[in-house]
């Protein structure tokens, strides 16, 4: 039986820990800077966690 391939476009925008947590970066910080706190700008740069079922999902695409 063939491996399943791995979804390009998903490992580009996705992480997987040492400890198997999905990564994701955050939305909203390639523009329009100016009207946003500096705070909510530093704030954006951290990466989140992908939690529940989305994440359960990307990790299946992913191996």
């Amino acid at each position: 039986m063939p491996k399943q391939k791995t979804k390009k476009s998903i490992a580009k925008r996705f992480k997987v820990t040492k400890n198997g947590k999905i990564l994701r970066r955050t939305i909203g910080i390639r523009h329009l800077k100016s009207n946003k706190t500096k705070s909510n700008n530093r704030r954006q740069k951290a990466q989140k966690f992908v939690t529940g079922k989305k994440a359960k999902k990307i990790k299946q695409i992913l191996s």
